[in-house]
């Protein structure tokens, strides 16, 4: 009797429209106290919470990683310490340019991390995530979004950001989107535990279903 044959597993290379912790850096652009203030699209303990999560990925799958910041010292503020705390190490580009992107430090930092991919968030939606947003492809970059790690100061504004920014190819994600597809696999057991201390302390309903199982409710 003939027997069937089980289809092989695919690698993440082999699925092109993904991206990975090899092809891809994290931008954070101007998450700081004045820009948070002016942010009406989103409760600012969300957006803190969403963005530190997005950080902390980062961490965990080696992503490199570019922090600026805008006038922080006669405006804006410092990046917000949930952010630096995670990347004590990696030093903030202060700028006076709106758009990141046309910062020679900033487009520098960027073009060293030898990633064609870059996933991207910022405060607010409508300036200082789509500027570079749209910069960044316009010279060649798969940018990808990250809405609610990033906020407008309406939701008009951040909704009208959102469509500007796909109709010139760059793609929107969510944060829990992002840590799903940079883990891809819940075999990887390397970055098993710390994926699932990220979404127990920041993915909400998710984070209490993994604490729900830990806790030893669901029989196995």
């Amino acid at each position: 009797m003939a027997t069937t044959a089980t289809p092989q597993d695919l690698p993440d290379s082999a699925i092109a429209n993904l991206f990975t912790p090899q092809d891809t850096a994290l931008l954070l652009v101007d998450h700081q106290p004045q820009m948070i203030f002016g942010a009406r699209s989103a409760d600012p303990q969300s957006l803190v919470n969403n963005v530190t999560a997005l950080a902390k990925m980062a961490k965990v799958f080696n992503l490199p990683t570019v922090l600026t910041s805008i006038a922080a010292d006669t405006f804006s503020g410092p990046l917000i310490p949930e952010i630096t705390r995670v990347f004590p190490d990696i030093e903030v580009i202060d700028r006076s340019h709106i758009n990141a992107w046309q910062d020679g430090a900033f487009r520098a930092a960027v073009e060293a991390t030898g990633r064609r991919r870059l996933i991207i968030a910022g405060l607010w939606t409508e300036v200082c995530l789509a500027f570079p947003a749209l910069s960044a492809t316009e010279a060649g970059y798969e940018v990808f979004a990250v809405i609610d790690s990033s906020a407008g100061s309406s939701t008009a504004a951040h909704d009208a950001a959102i469509i500007r920014m796909t109709q010139k190819g760059v793609v929107p994600v969510s944060t829990a989107s992002v840590l799903s597809e940079l883990q891809r696999d819940w075999a990887r057991v390397e970055t098993y535990d710390a994926v699932n201390a990220i979404v127990r302390d920041h993915m909400g309903a998710w984070g209490q279903g993994v604490n729900y199982v830990s806790a030893g409710f669901v029989k196995k």
